[in-house]
């Protein structure tokens, strides 16, 4: 399968690498075509699936798109990758909308709105499905080296979309546990949920941990 992964960070590679091993072609997309990055990654990978360029190169490439830019930059890259190029795929938005400028990380939108819904509003020609931005980029692509089987979440308008996504989680990363919280508007607690995961990263001195839910 074609998957284009917007972003080139840790979080971008991250599920890229995953993506190449198992034997998808991918192409990471940054706003330079010969992101430094990107160059690297696919060097590393030494894998002719393992492609890189533009934002614009990436999501007209993929027949699935991951988006794994900084949530303060995501629509501008959603921009330039070009609502034409998404119209009709899934767009798996794994960012959060945290500004890092303080000690104490903070929202830069929250409580009536969420950066999920903002991308959904500015892209309505794409099914836009909020998930693993609730754990570390290790965590997202391997939850079995966890000790126990814990959970992701989806949030989204399309119950199709949903449910290829779902499909997606446990075909490739491995996911056993995933909740449907309803429409894209569910995605503002799973994005404010972030402050807490910091807090408790720096309570556990550990970023591999994730949320499992237990009911009676």
């Amino acid at each position: 399968m074609k998957i284009a992964v917007l972003g080139t960070g840790v979080v971008g590679q991250t599920i890229g690498s995953k993506l190449v091993q198992l034997g998808h072609e991918v192409m990471l997309g940054s706003r330079d075509a010969d992101n430094p990055n990107a160059v690297m990654w696919a060097k590393e990978e030494q894998n002719q699936h393992a492609l890189f360029g533009t934002f614009s190169n990436a999501a007209t490439f993929g027949e699935v798109i991951f988006n794994c830019t900084l949530g303060s930059a995501s629509l501008n890259a959603l921009d330039q990758a070009g609502a034409e190029n998404m119209k009709g795929k899934i767009l798996i938005d794994t960012s959060n909308p945290l500004d890092y400028s303080q000690e104490i990380w903070t929202l830069t939108v929250c409580n009536t709105d969420s950066l999920g819904e903002q991308i959904q509003h500015a892209f309505p020609g794409t099914h836009v499905v909020k998930s693993l931005n609730t754990m570390n980029c290790n965590v997202m692509v391997a939850p079995d080296k966890l000790t126990e089987k814990t959970t992701v979440f989806l949030s989204g308008n399309s119950a199709e979309a949903k449910a290829t996504v779902n499909k997606y989680l446990h075909d490739w990363f491995g996911w056993r546990s995933v909740i449907d919280l309803g429409d894209i508007t569910t995605s503002r607690g799973v994005e404010m949920y972030a402050i807490f995961w910091q807090s408790l990263r720096q309570a556990t001195s550990s970023q591999k941990f994730n949320i499992k839910l237990v009911a009676s």
